[in-house]
């Protein structure tokens, strides 16, 4: 089938790459002239494990290609909108004005049976508001939220855990004729992982719009919760890890996201509860996800409590105090440092008067961009030479797996380590002489 791709950011670039690896004739189109040379001669714009493989195969085969220009869209069957909604300037609500503009520049070179398909995470009734103009082209709109993990989006886009489709309803709430005829070439464009059993959801518009945004605010809700209860544990000598380990033992909880730490960050978690909390407001009904401002809240705080962490390790100041920072991703198998609770600790720390030298197997260019009166090295034992203290922030396997507390002894001045994902073996550092302060831990 022959696919279109407005959008060529970070879900654009790997969908358009993974819908040319199923077979699909895939043409990626976006305004940003550097970002579509760069895709266009095989490179990736971001760290992605997998995408660049992806590229250079489509590209080889000629089932992959890019363009500036919205008209070398036409002819494609199926249209994925993959644009951005980041946080509005000054606001808690999305800006939606890459969306509009995408839809706007697309509706001219859309013809009658084309299927336009919403992957960009939107407030509900978002769709519901671009429909007409869609369908005054003979189109149809449907909604097809991503559920995409940096750092597994390549695997997460060829084997989904689900395929969701909004599609236009008639007043018995059933789809409609135009909206099953658009599933159904959904249904031939994922017919890959459909073959192999993944769960196929068809639902209207705005539930479609609802599922996106309600899996984000329930695994940021639950990351605060045990965060909440880290809180609890510092106060009572509690071991909020222990703590996880046993609630997580019941199946109506589950261990996974029940690790406390510094909390969540990037580009989609922090923005998409900000934005639902705001639409729920214009909706009448701010009380209903009233508890997402406190999520956020607690999220900020556990950010706060590793600088004061460091503080304490270091006799109540930090001012010219060596401390190196490892990690500046918001999380491991990225560069995106969006919104990072990494680089927020490590400014923090260099507000406080510390030297503080950062390190990040991937993250390190962008993040000089957004704060570049840090320090950076490339080089993991490099940035550590000399350090008063270490922070662990991103779960890197180079730091929680690879360095041990023997190795980082030959290169520290001092024996401090803040472990900021309670990823360490405190019990192996502190037998090997290092002070060790974990978060909500004893």
């Amino acid at each position: 089938m022959r696919l279109s791709v407005i959008g060529c950011g970070y879900l654009g670039a790997v969908h358009a790459a993974a819908m040319a690896s199923l077979g699909h004739d895939v043409i990626g189109v976006d305004v940003d002239r550097d970002r579509i040379a760069a895709l266009a001669g095989g490179r990736a714009p971001f760290f992605e494990p997998g995408l660049p493989e992806l590229l250079r195969d489509g590209l080889a085969s000629g089932q992959l290609t890019f363009s500036t220009d919205v008209r070398d869209a036409a002819g494609a069957a199926v249209h994925f909108l993959a644009v951005g909604t980041p946080q509005r300037q000054g606001a808690s609500a999305a800006d939606l004005s890459y969306v509009d503009s995408a839809v706007d520049a697309l509706l001219p070179v859309l013809r009658p049976g084309d299927v336009v398909a919403g992957k960009s995470t939107v407030p509900v009734g978002t769709a519901a508001r671009l429909a007409d103009a869609v369908e005054r082209t003979g189109a149809s709109l449907t909604w097809n939220p991503e559920f995409l993990r940096e750092g597994w989006a390549v695997h997460d886009t060829l084997t989904p855990d689900r395929i969701v489709v909004g599609v236009g309803t008639g007043d018995g709430g059933a789809p409609t004729p135009d909206g099953l005829r658009a599933a159904g070439m959904l249904r031939e464009v994922y017919a890959t992982a459909l073959g192999v059993g993944t769960p196929w959801i068809v639902t209207d518009l705005a539930t479609a719009e609802l599922v996106k945004v309600a899996a984000n605010a329930f695994l940021a809700t639950k990351i605060s919760f045990i965060n909440a209860m880290a809180e609890i544990a510092e106060v009572t000598g509690a071991d909020v890890t222990t703590l996880a380990d046993a609630i997580g033992h019941d199946d109506r909880i589950g261990r996974r996201f029940l690790g406390a730490g510094i909390g969540f960050g990037g580009g989609c978690l922090p923005k998409d509860i900000r934005a639902f909390a705001a639409r729920a407001e214009e909706l009448g009904r701010g009380e209903s996800v009233g508890f997402l401002r406190a999520v956020d809240e607690i999220n900020l705080r556990r950010r706060d409590r590793a600088v004061e962490l460091v503080q304490q390790a270091l006799g109540g100041a930090v001012h010219g105090r060596r401390v190196t920072v490892l990690g500046a991703a918001f999380k491991p198998h990225s560069d995106d440092v969006r919104d990072s609770p990494a680089l927020h600790v490590a400014t923090r720390l260099h507000g406080l008067g510390a030297v503080v030298t950062v390190t990040d197997p991937a993250a390190i260019e962008n993040a000089r961009r957004v704060s570049p009166q840090l320090t950076y090295v490339h080089d993991r034992d490099e940035a550590l030479r000399d350090a008063d203290a270490v922070v662990l922030v991103t779960e890197w396997d180079q730091y929680r797996r690879e360095l041990s507390p023997q190795h980082l002894a030959t290169l520290t001045a001092g024996r401090v380590i803040v472990d900021g994902r309670n990823g360490l073996d405190a019990a192996a550092w502190r037998a090997a002489g290092f002070a060790y302060y974990g978060m909500g831990r004893p």
